[in-house]
């Protein structure tokens, strides 16, 4: 797939930098002194960093190669032929394609995270990332590997018509890590006057709060504030912190690493249970 044509290896690199001077510079000026480094399942983090940051691509494009060879053996290799790419981004300079296919992408994404709130069946694999309490540089990667799977499923071809150099995707990969761990970070930032249009932790830390302010949520923006401010998700207060972060339920949440993997699965068999009997 799109999304994993880089050398995994060499983003892998990046995200471990990234994750060790995030969790530097959250030691030397936190904006919540008293929050500790090592909190509670920051350990638990640590596995969703490795996995979703590494393996859980790997996995997926083993599983998209396998299928799509099956597919083409079923129906023949004409069946899953792609459209050709848009041309003209390919002979552009990469800056610009940097540029074009960073806003495709945070906008495709912005749409998805709303999905997951909207969507009862999503928002199921979603809640893992809201079981946060305590919100630092590390919480970006805590995420059910499904994200990943329907991420990817509905931004491959859009995205895949832009047909940028594969430089660019990893280029972006790292600036959207970047941007995420900040969000999640323990660090007092709101970039001053390009707030309305890069997202920061101050605006992101409201997304996780426990108390929704919009009927599905708000600042779903992940790269860019602008989309929130653009389609009235935006819920921007000018200082403060919530209360108590998560969702209305949360202690029903499973607190085990494994139980989370199945969370969804079990559920659905719930909703599929009560729909039979109603």
């Amino acid at each position: 797939m799109l999304h994993i044509l880089w050398d995994t290896r060499g983003y892998f690199f990046w995200l471990l930098v990234i994750s060790i001077s995030c969790w530097v510079f959250e030691r030397l000026a936190p904006w919540r002194p008293g929050q500790r480094a090592w909190r509670d399942q920051f350990g638990q983090d640590l596995f969703w960093l490795v996995f979703n940051g590494h393996y859980a691509g790997i996995l997926l494009a083993s599983a998209s190669t396998w299928a799509l060879g099956t597919l083409s053996q079923a129906f023949g290799p004409g069946f899953l032929r792609m459209p050709e790419p848009v041309r003209f981004l390919t002979e552009r300079p990469l800056w610009l394609q940097f540029v074009v296919f960073l806003v495709a992408k945070d906008f495709l994404e912005f749409l998805i995270h709303n999905l997951l709130h909207r969507v009862a069946w999503l928002w199921e694999f979603h809640k893992l990332h809201h079981s946060i309490r305590e919100l630092d540089w590390i919480g970006n990667m805590r995420f059910h590997w499904m994200e990943i799977a329907v991420y990817h499923s509905l931004t491959y071809l859009p995205l895949f018509l832009l047909n940028v150099d594969s430089r660019v995707i990893l280029w972006i990969a790292i600036f959207t890590t970047i941007i995420g761990h900040l969000n999640h970070s323990n660090l007092n930032l709101d970039w001053g006057f390009i707030r309305y249009l890069l997202n920061s932790p101050r605006l992101h830390v409201w997304h996780h709060d426990l108390v929704p302010h919009q009927r599905h949520g708000q600042n779903f923006g992940v790269v860019f504030s602008l989309w929130d401010y653009l389609f009235g998700t935006v819920y921007a207060p000018a200082q403060g912190y919530p209360a108590r972060l998560g969702f209305e339920g949360m202690e029903q949440f499973p607190p085990g690493l494994v139980s989370r993997l199945i969370y969804p699965i079990r559920t659905g068999r719930r909703f599929k249970q009560d729909s039979h009997a109603a």
